[in-house]
C-alpha cells in the first residue's frame, strides 16, 4: 500500500483529505506520525506557493509522496482578504471564532449582496525527486451576518452556500464534501496520485 504523508499537524484538515481520498485505499500519515520534522514557514503569496513549499520541503525529509495543501477564505469586499492570512487573521491570540468574528465586524452593515467571497485551495504532490503535480479548487458563497452550525472548521459557521441558504457548518460534512474547495482540489489530484501509482508499480 502507498503511503502518502500529508504535511500537516491540523487533524481537521486531515480528516477531511482522509475521508475524500478514501477510494485511493493509500496509507495516509501526517506530520505528528515523523520525529524531527522542518519548521515549514509559510510565506508564500498564494495558496499555491505555500503548498508546493509543503510539498517539496516535507517530501525531501520523508523521502515520500507528500501532499502540501494551503487553502483559506478570500472575501471580496476586503480586496480578498484574509485569503493565506486566513489562519491567523484574528492575529497572536488567534482561533476559529477570534477569526470569524473579525470577518464579521469588518463586514458590518454590508447587505448580503455585498458580502461575496471564495474558499480556495491548492493541493501540491511531490515526491524525493520533486514537484509532480499542483491543482487548485474553489467554492464560491456569501458571508453570513452571525456564526451558524457545529459542523466543520475554520470559516464554515459564516460561509453560505446560497443554493442551500445555509453554512457549511449546518450543511454537515456530507454535501461539503461533495462541493468544497478541498474536495475539488483533491478531486484533481487524485488523477495525480492514481498515475503515480501506476507508474510506480
Amino acid at each position: 500500500m502507498l503511503e502518502l504523508l500529508v504535511a500537516t499537524k491540523n487533524k481537521k484538515k486531515l480528516k477531511e483529505i482522509k475521508e475524500i481520498l478514501k477510494p485511493l485505499n493509500l496509507k495516509i500519515t501526517f506530520l505528528d506520525d515523523y520525529h524531527n520534522t522542518p519548521h515549514i514557514i509559510e510565506n508564500g503569496k498564494t495558496f499555491r506557493e505555500n503548498a508546493v513549499k509543503k510539498a517539496i520541503k516535507i517530501s525531501h525529509f520523508s523521502r515520500k509522496l507528500t501532499l502540501g495543501e494551503d487553502s483559506g477564505l478570500c472575501v471580496e469586499a476586503l480586496g480578498g482578504e484574509p485569503g493565506v492570512y486566513s489562519a491567523r487573521f484574528a492575529g497572536k491570540d488567534k482561533s476559529d471564532l477570534k477569526n470569524n468574528l473579525k470577518i464579521l465586524r469588518l463586514l458590518e452593515g454590508l447587505p448580503l449582496k455585498k458580502r461575496s467571497a471564495y474558499y480556495a485551495c491548492a493541493v501540491a504532490l511531490a515526491d524525493e525527486e520533486g514537484l509532480i503535480g499542483v491543482v487548485e479548487g474553489r467554492c464560491s458563497g456569501k458571508i453570513a451576518f452571525a456564526p451558524k452550525g457545529h459542523f466543520g472548521f475554520g470559516y464554515d459557521p459564516i460561509f453560505i452556500i446560497p443554493k442551500y441558504k445555509k453554512t457549511f457548518a449546518e450543511l454537515g460534512l456530507v454535501i461539503k464534501h461533495r462541493m468544497s474547495h478541498r474536495f475539488r482540489a483533491l478531486e484533481k489530484a487524485k488523477k495525480i496520485i492514481q498515475k503515480y501509482i501506476e507508474s510506480n508499480k
